[in-house]
């Protein structure tokens, strides 16, 4: 028997003009309505899985079926249903894509000042030793790219470092995608968390709390692994000491930091401490392999002369920009300032969505409302970093600017996609089709704690994108988890946490670290080499999740 009862509708309905959530809509049929509502989300992921389809192209085609099934299945006004679209196209934009391009924008200006150089022979330098600096370069300063742009930027430039400093391109390749995992589920200063708090209706501190509890894990060993991946079995007994090191100062940065200090923060207090442990132990070991120097040389072109070492003041320079974020995401977090930034707020029922729920009551989610604190979300204050960081790194404000538009141009198709996908899950949100899926898939009982974040990992496969994945699953697992008695944080983050290690696989991020290392066409050959650590590490986080919901871990949950 399913877990839910079907309320006599017309009784409830609070006023003739509201639309009534009702996930038996479908021939009376929560099954079938369940079977429809996955329409939608089947046309997305054939489309980009099987007939490999630009994004943009899948998921408006999904938009256009989610708008039919609502309107068609569901009984869902067309007005509304296009209010539905829009509401979470705009929310697509801001505030989450207005993340995204002020935090490339400031990474682009590290680009065009040249002080991306200086930093990528800053890392260069810290050790000769292939071992560490794969877990410098990919990991550390992967997870920092990750933080900042994400969106398949550390996995492109990551791999590019590692052939300048000497690997094969399609070792280069295979570090660079097996690193960028933990960190993912706070990339782009936290988008995926915050899109994920968004569609599911829990505050954004405790979904972050959960997450923050869970990919943790997967940072102890994924160091290791990139060491193994560079030396095998020796690699490990003999450079154990940074991996290691590493893992754990990052863990541990990236719990704290995501439970008690800032979530959008969380990756980059992470990647720096963990970069900074790893000095710190070649300082301390300075006669071991993996902690092996050579001097910071400037090539032509960038702020220092040729063959001539990067002086400290450009160092520092190239280092201040996450600095400077960092500084201003704390100075907003002061009290006082905090209070007075986060009463500067837009807050308003979005128009023409008369929603009830299907027990009768009005929606008061943000399915129905938007809202946004527009001077402290994270986009705002990373323009004003940004600003800052100009300065800092000697751009006029008419290159600043050239930047920025260059910055919205280059990301143009995923603009269009992130709102899009937005879009589609507000629609599915806002007609009861995810929660029909959702109820149906609470039959999985005992087992759904584990199932969940493969749920999550089938849909970054899919689509690349952990934002995206927790856009269209979130609720989804929400729905789920209260149909079978578990708490929704948990299977919300472990959507989040599984979707981290579908990355490597996505053919979006297959096809980037290919051509980054100029091996096109080599996907199958990189696919090959990574889906192995890609369902091991799956493996063990299902298993970990699965016992968060049992006393053995229940205690872990915030």
């Amino acid at each position: 028997m399913w877990p839910y009862v079907v309320p006599p509708l017309q009784a409830l309905a609070p006023a003739p003009t509201a639309y009534v959530q009702n996930p038996y809509a479908v021939g009376g049929s929560l099954g079938l309505s369940a079977l429809v509502s996955v329409l939608p989300l089947a046309v997305v992921l054939v489309l980009l899985g099987a007939l490999r389809v630009r994004a943009h192209w899948a998921a408006l085609a999904g938009l256009v079926t989610a708008l039919l099934v609502a309107v068609l299945g569901f009984g869902m006004p067309v007005g509304m249903s296009l209010s539905a679209a829009l509401h979470g196209a705009f929310y697509g934009l801001f505030p989450i894509l207005w993340i995204v391009v002020n935090a490339l924008w400031i990474f682009n200006m590290t680009v065009a000042s040249g002080h991306f150089d200086v930093l990528r022979r800053s890392f260069g330098s810290l050790s000769s030793d292939r071992r560490t600096q794969a877990i410098l370069v990919a990991f550390c300063f992967g997870a920092l790219l990750e933080a900042l742009a994400g969106f398949g930027a550390p996995v492109a430039i990551s791999a590019v470092m590692l052939v300048a400093l000497g690997f094969r391109p399609i070792k280069a390749a295979v570090i660079s995608l097996v690193a960028n995992t933990a960190p993912v589920a706070f990339g782009a200063m936290a988008v995926p968390i915050i899109t994920l708090a968004s569609v599911t209706g829990l505050p954004l501190n405790q979904v972050a709390s959960m997450v923050g509890r869970q990919t943790p894990f997967l940072a102890l060993f994924v160091p290791l692994v990139l060491v193994f991946i560079v030396d095998g079995v020796r690699g490990v007994r003999e450079a154990w000491v940074p991996a290691v090191g590493c893992g754990v100062v990052f863990a541990l940065a990236q719990f704290a930091t995501s439970n008690y200090i800032s979530v959008p923060l969380t990756d980059i207090v992470a990647s720096l401490l963990s970069a900074a442990a790893v000095f710190a132990l070649a300082r301390m070991r300075p006669h071991a392999a993996w902690a092996a120097r050579t001097p910071t040389v400037a090539a032509a072109g960038g702020p220092g002369t040729a063959a001539k070492p990067d002086t400290p003041a450009e160092v520092r320079r190239a280092y201040a920009p996450y600095v400077i974020i960092i500084v201003v995401f704390a100075l907003a977090q002061l009290p006082g300032i905090k209070q007075a930034v986060d009463s500067l707020k837009l807050a308003f029922a979005w128009p023409f969505l008369d929603i009830a729920g299907p027990d009768g009551k009005p929606l008061t989610s943000s399915t129905v409302k938007y809202s946004l604190t527009w001077l402290s979300t994270a986009g705002t204050l990373l323009l004003i970093a940004g600003a800052i960081s100009a300065i800092v790194l000697g751009l006029g404000a008419r290159r600043a600017l050239a930047t920025w538009g260059r910055t919205v141009a280059e990301l143009r198709w995923a603009i269009l996609t992130v709102a899009t996908v937005l879009a589609l899950a507000y629609v599915m949100n806002a007609s009861a089709q995810t929660t029909a899926i959702g109820l149906v898939f609470a039959g999985a009982g005992a087992a759904l704690a584990f199932l969940s974040p493969v749920l999550g990992w089938l849909g970054v496969a899919v689509t690349g994108s952990d934002t995206s994945a927790n856009a269209l699953f979130g609720s989804l697992q929400v729905t789920a988890a209260n149909g079978a008695g578990l708490p929704p944080e948990l299977l919300a983050a472990a959507n989040s946490s599984g979707g981290v290690l579908g990355k490597m696989l996505s053919p979006q991020n297959l096809t980037i670290a290919a051509v980054a290392v100029r091996l096109e066409g080599q996907e199958g050959v990189l696919l090959r080499k990574v889906i192995g650590w890609s369902l091991g590490m799956l493996l063990v986080l299902a298993v970990i999740i699965a016992l968060q919901a049992t006393p053995v871990l229940g205690w872990m949950l915030p």
